[in-house]
């Protein structure tokens, strides 16, 4: 049997944290370990439970999720945090995508699309609302934040392929599709992506691609 996705709840609302739980664990392949209601509590639980992914709500007691989730992806290399927040992209979310969160979805999401946002943001996919995809583009290719983007250096031909398509959103059965290849040798693709430009996963290379002016 597979292992499961192992999941830390936070947010400072009781009911909110129940009804996730109730979401997750009806699937078969997740399993929530721990709760906490504040960004203090996220940090030590991840630091005693190692979970898989973090669903981190962002404003909260004592540490906001945005402090939160710069500790724990420092402190749990491994876990990938999934920003989920009643508010569309502001300073606090966009904050929190900057500390090294994977992925960032509205609380008015379906069940499904936070049962499929956890599963791919644990296996290494970006998960980003269209909206903050708008934004947090936009932001990292204004004048202001880039100058004259140049094409990565140390990257194969190949490679700035799947760059350039992760860049677009791809995931990566459509991006195999795309160039013919099989889904085991694009995983191996992006992990060699990553490693040569020192980014964390793809939200990092979504960033990137647009930064250089790769993707239109």
């Amino acid at each position: 049997m597979t292992e499961r996705i192992r999941v830390l709840l936070v947010d400072d609302q009781e009911l909110i944290r129940f009804g996730y739980r109730l979401v997750l664990e009806a699937e078969p392949d997740i399993e929530v370990v721990g709760e906490a209601a504040d960004g203090q509590a996220a940090v030590e639980g991840a630091a005693r439970l190692r979970p898989d992914v973090v669903v981190m709500d962002v404003r909260m007691p004592r540490m906001d999720g945005i402090a939160a989730t710069a500790r724990i992806v420092d402190i749990v290399p491994s876990a990938r945090v999934l920003v989920v927040t009643t508010f569309d992209l502001d300073e606090y979310t966009f904050g929190a995508l900057q500390a090294g969160a994977s992925g960032f979805l509205l609380k008015d999401a379906t069940r499904e699309q936070l049962t499929s946002a956890v599963r791919s943001v644990h296996r290494g996919d970006a998960i980003l609302a269209p909206r903050a995809t708008r934004l947090l583009i936009e932001a990292y290719t204004s004048p202001a934040s880039s100058a004259t983007p140049q094409p990565p250096a140390g990257l194969t031909d190949r490679e700035q392929d799947v760059f350039v398509a992760i860049g677009r959103g791809l995931t990566n059965a459509e991006i195999a599709e795309t160039l013919f290849l099989s889904e085991s040798t694009v995983k191996t693709h992006v992990g060699r992506v990553l490693a040569k430009l020192g980014a964390r996963d793809r939200v990092h290379l979504v960033i990137l691609a647009h930064r250089m002016r790769l993707v239109q």
